[in-house]
């Protein structure tokens, strides 16, 4: 992940709404929710939470697909791994101790 795609992930993080969002999706795993039912658990207008969905899809943290009438949004878990990934690359300069499986580069 360049630096660019990260800083507009964690552009789309850095709002509350969003992260929530978020952590809605991520806990309802891989079958996700219609935006209706988030805009109601969220308190969020219909409109609003459509925004957060579309900003969050841009960031590439959501994906989307139609079943019949409705657009069902569920996490993208590659998405998110990329961005966790990223941040943990060089974690601990490789020291396994600190970060376990999150070391991405094999210290030489």
């Amino acid at each position: 992940m360049e630096l660019d795609h990260a800083s507009q992930s964690f552009g789309a993080l850095a709002q509350a709404s969003r992260l929530a969002v978020l952590k809605e999706l991520v806990q309802a795993g891989p079958a996700g929710l219609r935006a209706g039912v988030l805009a109601e658990r969220l308190a969020v207008p219909a409109p609003t939470m459509s925004f957060h969905l579309k900003e969050l899809s841009r960031a590439g943290l959501v994906q989307s697909r139609r079943e019949g009438r409705s657009v069902i949004y569920a996490a993208d878990y590659g998405g998110l791994r990329d961005l966790i990934d990223f941040l943990l690359a060089d974690c601990c300069q490789g020291d396994r101790r600190l970060c376990g499986p999150y070391v991405i580069k094999e210290s030489a």
